[in-house]
């Protein structure tokens, strides 16, 4: 019986591998980390903040977010040009799965 439910199962199909599909990448969740510790976040500072991250990485990461409603982005018209990063309600709504992961972090590292 399992064995037939296991071979009939699609991961694809899950809440888990949705919500994943939003996270996943090496900055993601970093991203989302500091806009929930910070609250609103300008561009360099979040450069400043990954370290080892190049402008086009960070630009196509934070454009997938807000493409999938997790962040926004608040552009000021104004010369040198201001653009800040914040979290969306559906954004704020993902951070206690993302709290939990830092809780066993910090329990379960050596």
């Amino acid at each position: 019986m399992i064995k037939n439910y296991i071979e009939n199962a699609n991961f694809e199909d899950t809440g888990f591998s949705y919500t994943l599909s939003l996270i996943s990448g090496k900055h993601k969740m970093v991203i989302l980390y500091c806009l929930m510790e910070f609250e609103i976040v300008r561009f360099n500072e979040l450069k400043r903040y990954l370290k080892n991250v190049t402008d086009k990485t960070l630009s196509s990461n934070l454009k997938e977010l807000e493409a999938d409603g997790l962040v926004i982005r608040k552009e000021y018209p104004q010369i040198p040009p201001k653009v800040e990063y914040s979290l969306s309600d559906r954004g704020k709504s993902l951070m206690d799965v993302l709290d939990q992961l830092c809780v066993w972090g910090e329990n379960n590292r050596e």
